[in-house]
């Protein structure tokens, strides 16, 4: 009795996106299905969850719902699997875990209210010069 070799054939996996092309990959499907007031935060350094985070805003529960259905189609097509979706069933806060990016898609009033942007983006803007002030000061009171 002879035996052969079965051939199995695999195929590599593809590498996954840097986070630069995930970044892009997110900004086209915003454009692609009109979300709204979309915000980039670069969370590098502040961080080990993601490199970028994305804030953005649906229009509606179904506006919402569809943009994150919209990143994640994007994502697939180029490689990259989602995290994890949370959210959806409500659809007025999505996110969307790409791993090195994160895109929250919100409505607009839970958006305010949650206020990401400032909480990510306090510190980054150095405050206002006390010597500005001093400097205006003097030249008011000089007159």
């Amino acid at each position: 009795m002879t035996s052969q070799a079965h051939v199995i054939k695999t195929q590599m996996p593809t590498p996954a996106p840097t986070p630069e092309v995930l970044l892009q990959l997110v900004r086209n499907a915003l454009e692609d299905i009109k979300a709204k007031d979309s915000v980039e935060i670069d969370v590098r350094g502040k961080t080990s969850i993601a490199d970028y985070l994305v804030v953005t805003s649906g229009t509606s529960t179904r506006h919402v719902k569809s943009i994150a259905d919209e990143v994640v189609q994007f994502a697939k097509k180029a490689g990259a699997m989602p995290l994890g979706v949370e959210g959806e069933r409500e659809a007025e806060w999505v996110l969307v875990d790409l791993g090195d990016v994160i895109v929250h898609v919100m409505l607009p009033r839970v958006r305010e209210f949650y206020a990401l942007e400032r909480l990510w983006t306090v510190g980054d803007q150095p405050p206002a010069s006390d010597d500005a002030e001093a400097v205006a000061d003097e030249r008011a009171a000089r007159g």
